[in-house]
């Protein structure tokens, strides 16, 4: 199963709209956060695909939850936008809630920096940001084989 993880599109619905048709093969997308409008507006675009998403520190008078979780096939996502695990500051808070849900990944945005690792059977992913000159998106691949993220430029 292909997932599209994006982040931080602050109300760049033609950034997200790219994301999602460059990824055709994604059957879930998940919005790590500060995008939620333009992410329920794409949404009834693209009923084929299952929508997760968190709220942001940028998402005001959200009623999305701040973290997530969703498992297939036996693997377990953990995904937060970041802001309250102090991820600017460093990993460690987002890691081990990631760990004491017993997940083996953690999905994360609020920095706009792009990232991948592989820590101790943790599989760690910042998509980057969708919205400006270096636009960014994620993809996490989850089959009987093992997990592999990905960071794609957008074009």
């Amino acid at each position: 199963m292909r997932v599209l993880v994006v982040s931080d599109s602050h109300g760049d619905s033609i950034s997200l709209r790219r994301a999602i048709l460059a990824q055709p093969k994604a059957e879930v997308v998940i919005h790590l956060g500060d995008g939620e409008v333009e992410a329920q507006r794409l949404k009834a675009s693209f009923p084929e695909k299952m929508f997760l998403q968190v709220r942001g520190n940028c998402d005001w008078g959200s009623e999305l939850p701040v973290t997530g979780l969703w498992e297939f096939e036996g693997v377990k996502v953990f995904y937060t936008h970041g802001h309250a695990y102090g991820v600017k500051s460093g990993l460690y808070n987002a890691v081990c809630a990631a760990r004491e849900q017993k997940a083996q990944v953690l999905l994360f945005g609020h920095t706009h920096r792009a990232l991948t690792d592989y820590e101790e059977g943790l599989h760690i992913m910042n998509p980057g940001s969708l919205s400006g000159w270096q636009a960014s998106y994620g993809t996490l691949d989850i089959t009987s084989q093992g997990i592999v993220t990905n960071l794609i430029k957008l074009p």
